[in-house]
């Protein structure tokens, strides 16, 4: 979720050394994991409250999401450049293919 590293925890680490002191330092820690663990909580109630009061299956919704991953635009522009033209219905497809070799940048 975060991309933290052993750097950042120490240096947060020193901060936190600095500003609350070495005697208020682990009771702060532990009324912010405290804070942080209410606001998951209450993010999680809001969830399944907003998910009850409207009547939608959050799976569902997740799941129309994820199909408008064909909608990216380098998505588009790969199936509208490939070699092969798309099947038809019927399984035979209405063109021949006649389509010029793909240009790749990256050979040599």
């Amino acid at each position: 979720m975060f991309d933290i590293g052993i750097g950042e925890i120490l240096v947060l680490a020193v901060v936190g050394l600095l500003v609350f002191g070495p005697e208020r330092l682990p009771k702060a820690a532990a009324q912010a994991g405290q804070w942080l663990r209410r606001v998951r909580e209450l993010g999680q109630s809001a969830r399944q409250d907003l998910v009850q009061s409207a009547g939608i299956d959050l799976q569902d919704t997740m799941d129309s999401v994820r199909g408008l991953r064909d909608l990216h635009p380098r998505r588009l522009a790969t199936s509208l450049l490939a070699d092969d033209p798309p099947a038809t219905p019927g399984g035979s497809s209405t063109q021949p293919n006649t389509a010029a070799p793909r240009f790749d940048p990256d050979a040599t």
